[in-house]
């Protein structure tokens, strides 16, 4: 019982269902994410990104605390609908809920998961009432029209906040730090860029799964009640499909990396989390065209959600 408001969102999320009920959970937000609210945010995610840019310091600031972190979930509050006055909570919410998806939380790491959890659930569920009597031009908008139930709309939301907030923040630090650390710029077409970074330092490193029923993977029979961990990091280095997989190759193409999955589960915000990309990569090159590493970046220390803490640059031109 004291988990619940924890599984609540679990339960009723599509990354932790299969078909068929994985295909009910999913349709109805496909469709709504396919009327064209990425490419309608296009403009207002380089104008957040320029903002938060032109408050730091080009003599040295932190890249991810001051701009890696903040752009993120200002255009998922943007996406969702969600007032700008909320938007710290919505950091510190999703920050506190993903730190359970790592090995053995502590149980202090467990009561702020679950407060977050409530706190997150309460407001999407009251913004859900306010949008289904009054329509604007907003995501939760458009799913409060969904067949889905009040929980599904919350738990929709919920994933769409922490996978677009804190994928977002881990592959811009991953791929910036790795880029930064090699001298390299990203002086060709960003769109290939986007694509390694995603690929070469993986945000989201496994996922796990457990059988339902005895199945064969590889050779290997995987029994009822066994878990295996599919380690997308490794997939996204296999020499078998990648030349020269431990260079950071900033025109790699074609370059068929699953750092958004693959299949059924394959990642629904794809198309947010690229734009997004492009459009902070560019407009961070256009404003510190010298931008180099300041200082040792530092590590979460997580191994799930692979990240950094802070991330030191300065514009050395």
């Amino acid at each position: 019982a004291y988990l619940e408001p924890f599984n609540l969102l679990h339960r009723n999320q599509m990354m932790e269902n299969e078909p068929p009920e994985h295909t009910r959970l999913r349709r109805p937000v496909a469709q709504v994410f396919g009327r064209g609210h990425v490419e309608r945010l296009r403009p207002r995610v380089g104008e957040l990104a320029r903002q938060l840019l032109g408050e730091v310091d080009p003599a040295g600031f932190d890249v991810i605390g001051q701009f890696a972190e903040p752009l993120p979930v200002l255009v998922i509050a943007e996406l969702l609908g969600v007032p700008s006055s909320s938007v710290p909570e919505l950091r510190a919410w999703s920050q506190a809920i993903v730190r359970m998806y790592e090995v053995e939380p502590s149980p202090a790491v467990v009561d702020a998961a679950v407060a977050a959890a409530a706190d997150f659930a309460g407001l999407v569920r009251e913004l859900i009432r306010e949008r289904a009597a009054r329509p604007r031009e907003d995501l939760l908008s458009d799913l409060a029209t969904t067949e889905l139930s009040e929980d599904e709309m919350v738990a929709s939301a919920v994933l769409l906040l922490n996978a677009g907030h804190e994928a977002s923040v881990n592959v811009f630090g991953n791929g910036l730090t790795a880029l930064l650390r090699r001298g390299l710029r990203p002086s060709g077409d960003i769109a290939l860029c986007v694509e390694e970074m995603l690929r070469f330092d993986s945000a989201l490193q496994l996922f796990e799964r457990t059988a339902v029923e005895p199945v064969s993977v590889g050779g290997v029979t995987v029994e009822e009640g066994q878990r295996i961990a599919v380690l997308l990091g490794a997939a996204n280095r296999d020499p078998a499909v990648f030349d020269a997989p431990d260079e950071m190759r900033l025109d790699r193409d074609p370059n068929p990396h699953v750092a958004f999955g693959v299949g059924v589960h394959f990642c629904l915000g794809a198309p947010l989390a690229r734009m997004e990309l492009f459009e902070s990569v560019t407009a961070l090159f256009a404003a510190f065209p010298g931008l180099g590493l300041a200082g040792e970046p530092e590590s979460r220390g997580t191994f799930v959600l692979r990240g950094y803490h802070s991330v030191p640059v300065a514009d050395l031109a």
